[in-house]
């Protein structure tokens, strides 16, 4: 028989994997749950379907990015429906994060919750965990997935970038860390804002201000390689990996000068003599810095996520609901 105290049907007080408060927060939010889980095993699925594909064009061609466009024209379609999932932090955000609290005070039913005889910590340990359990489950394995379609043919793929937001940002620990950091935001709005509405639409907010901080900071991870040539001659190769990030003509007390510096000059030769240019420098990111630069850009947002979690969990024990 139900109480107030325990509202749970009886099966679900026996056992199971979830039973008391993760069954309740799972109950009120399945749709949700179930949506991620179905998301999760398709994208892995398709991942997997096509991965036997790309490797048997890399064991035609090779993993060569003098193949990118013959590459492209056979597989760009099914990168590009992959590369939504970019937004797959975003949503769990704005659709799991921020009306997992609001909706309830929005409904008045977290008074209910908090007035019976299980501790408020207990209750919001259950209200936050199995959603971030959720979301590192699922963004975990998705990102697996979409790294094992990738990582054969990483020379193809966008002609080679890798740094530039969409492969970096759903392969390795980055997509993981932002939707946890996403969905810890969604959930701590909510708790503030108090409506399901006006906490979606900030959450959708913050996940536009981080997508621009994520473009920012990519390059600030590591130190690009740098590579000098005479100035003679022109700007030294660099290995077909890497990106090129900037270029300078460099002076022989030290000084760097945009790239075009003398570009437009009458007698190129005489004008870098004038100004005393002497080298070409390239500065550029290798694939082998990227797994470093992914992690230390979770590693931000893993700690940003902790001090979230820990406001939300000061805030709920200290304040009213």
């Amino acid at each position: 028989m139900s109480t107030l105290t325990d509202p749970r049907p009886a099966t679900a007080r026996s056992g199971g994997p979830l039973h008391g408060l993760t069954w309740l927060v799972w109950r009120r939010n399945r749709t949700a749950f179930l949506l991620l889980a179905a998301v999760t095993v398709v994208v892995c699925g398709y991942c997997l379907y096509y991965r036997a594909g790309v490797l048997d064009f890399v064991a035609q061609y090779g993993n060569d990015i003098r193949y990118s466009e013959k590459f492209d024209k056979a597989y760009k379609e099914v990168f590009d429906r992959i590369y939504v999932l970019s937004n797959l932090p975003a949503l769990l955000g704005i659709f799991l994060g921020a009306p997992l609290i609001a909706g309830e005070q929005e409904h008045g039913t977290v008074r209910l919750a908090t007035t019976q005889s299980v501790s408020r910590t207990r209750w919001i340990a259950a209200t936050v965990g199995l959603p971030l359990l959720a979301a590192l489950v699922s963004t975990t394995l998705i990102s697996v997935a979409f790294t094992t379609l990738w990582s054969p043919a990483n020379q193809l793929v966008n002609y080679g970038d890798w740094l530039g937001g969409t492969i970096f940002d759903i392969t390795g620990p980055v997509p993981v860390a932002l939707a946890l950091f996403l969905t810890s935001c969604g959930i701590a709005v909510g708790m503030l804002v108090r409506r399901v509405v006006p906490a979606m639409v900030l959450t959708l907010i913050a996940a536009t201000g981080t997508s621009i901080a994520m473009d920012r900071l990519r390059t600030a991870l590591t130190t690009p390689h740098t590579v000098t040539g005479p100035a003679s001659h022109d700007f030294p190769a660099i290995p077909d990996s890497a990106i090129n990030y900037d270029q300078w003509l460099g002076t022989a007390d030290g000084r760097l000068l945009g790239w075009g510096t003398c570009v437009d000059a009458k007698n190129e030769a005489a004008c870098q003599s004038d100004l005393g240019i002497v080298h070409k420098i390239v500065e550029y990111f290798s694939l082998d810095q990227m797994a470093g630069m992914q992690w230390r850009g979770a590693g931000i947002l893993l700690v940003l996520t902790a001090l979230i979690v820990a406001f939300i969990v000061q805030w709920t024990r200290r304040r009213p609901l």
